[in-house]
């Protein structure tokens, strides 16, 4: 038979198992819906031959004080500049950009499903307790008139997120530039 000590300790592991699960099925579907995205990019791009695709590849240590072009993948003209912390990642398009909010995919594929997505994450675990409300990651757009100058992404906390936010940003406001003709 087993001590009630040890049915204790087996209850705490049983926990433990089960949260871990949970966390990696959450970290997978999470992998699925962006596996998702990529195939739906890859083809409306089917057209485009992969080696012609600039992928932005960045160490966080390395991106403090220095800017991280963002350039169209068409014709390497350059869009914006990333500037990272640790806190945020702020965009800030160049000042011959001039792109409205409306302009697609801005609200519909970046803030609300890359961003959008980062915050329903975000939200669970908020009502998990895993982070607090001031550590939940949130964004500003900055506009002189109607025309984008600036996006501020806050509390990313997550390396993968500060290069999800950087290829997606890049990807999107190329398109805007594309649909702005």
């Amino acid at each position: 038979m087993f001590s009630e000590e040890q049915i204790k300790d087996a209850l705490e592991v049983k926990d433990r198992i089960l949260s871990e699960i949970q966390k990696h099925k959450e970290e997978i579907e999470m992998l699925e819906k962006n596996l998702l995205l990529v195939n739906s990019f890859l083809k409306q791009q089917s057209f485009t031959k992969a080696s012609q695709i600039k992928e932005v590849k960045h160490e966080s240590a390395a991106l403090q004080d220095q800017a991280i072009p963002l350039r169209k993948n068409s014709d390497g003209s350059l869009i914006a500049n990333a500037y990272v912390t640790p806190e945020q990642v702020s965009i800030i398009l160049d000042e011959k950009i001039s792109l409205r909010e409306d302009v697609h995919p801005f609200k519909s594929f970046f803030i609300d499903r890359i961003i959008g997505e980062m915050i329903k994450k975000d939200m669970a675990d908020l009502e998990k307790g895993i982070i607090s409300e001031d550590a939940m990651i949130n964004f500003l757009v900055n506009k002189n008139g109607a025309t984008l100058r600036e996006i501020i992404i806050k509390n990313y906390r997550q390396k993968e997120r500060v290069n999800e936010i950087i290829n997606t940003a890049t990807w999107s406001l190329s398109k805007m530039l594309d649909n702005s003709k």
